[in-house]
C-alpha cells in the first residue's frame, strides 16, 4: 500500500516527537526487534505478549511497544504507516504506544532509506513525575503548614 499525497502533510517526524506527544501519525522502518514476553496484567491477571521493535525515520528512532496480535504483523525492515500513537515514560525512557485506538499498516517504501539510529529517543534517560511528590522535597512541601508556627 502506498502513502497518500494528503496524508503525508500530517506525519510526523520522529526527532520531532516529546514525552507528551499524542496523536501521533509517522512513517517509520523497522530496525529490529526484541524477543518477545509474557507479562501478566494486575488489572485482571490475564497473560500478554509483548515485543519492542526499534522503529525510525532520518530524524530519529524510538521503541515501539507492541502488544499480543500487533507483534505478528510487524517485521525487520519493513515501512510502517502508524497513525493515532502516542508517547510514554517506561522506567525514564520514551517509547511509541499504539493504545486501543492507534494503528499501523506496512507500506511499500517511505521517503527515506536510512534509519538516524545516532538520535534514538529511547536511550535517553527522562525524568518521572511522580504523583507522590519528588523525594525529599515532595515530602517537605506534603508536611507543610503541620506543626507549631514559629515567628
Amino acid at each position: 500500500m502506498a502513502i497518500h499525497e494528503n496524508e503525508k502533510a500530517e506525519l510526523k517526524k520522529i526527532g520531532e516527537l516529546n514525552s507528551y506527544s499524542r496523536g501521533v501519525n509517522t512513517l517509520v522502518k523497522v530496525v529490529s526487534m526484541t524477543e518477545t514476553r509474557e507479562v501478566t496484567s494486575r488489572m485482571d491477571q490475564s497473560t500478554h505478549r509483548v515485543a519492542d521493535a526499534l522503529v525510525g525515520d532520518d530524524t530519529g528512532s524510538i521503541y515501539l511497544t507492541l502488544w499480543d496480535d500487533a507483534i505478528d504483523q510487524v517485521k525487520e525492515q519493513q515501512f510502517l504507516n502508524i497513525k493515532n500513537a502516542y508517547v510514554t515514560l517506561f522506567r525514564g525512557s520514551m517509547r511509541l504506544n499504539l493504545g486501543r485506538y492507534g494503528s499501523l499498516e506496512e507500506v511499500d517504501t517511505g521517503p527515506f532509506e536510512e534509519v538516524n539510529l545516532d538520535n534514538n529517543l529511547s536511550s535517553r534517560s527522562y525524568e518521572q513525575a511522580s504523583s507522590f511528590g519528588a523525594g525529599a522535597r515532595g515530602r517537605e512541601r506534603r508536611f507543610e503548614g503541620r506543626g507549631r508556627r514559629r515567628y
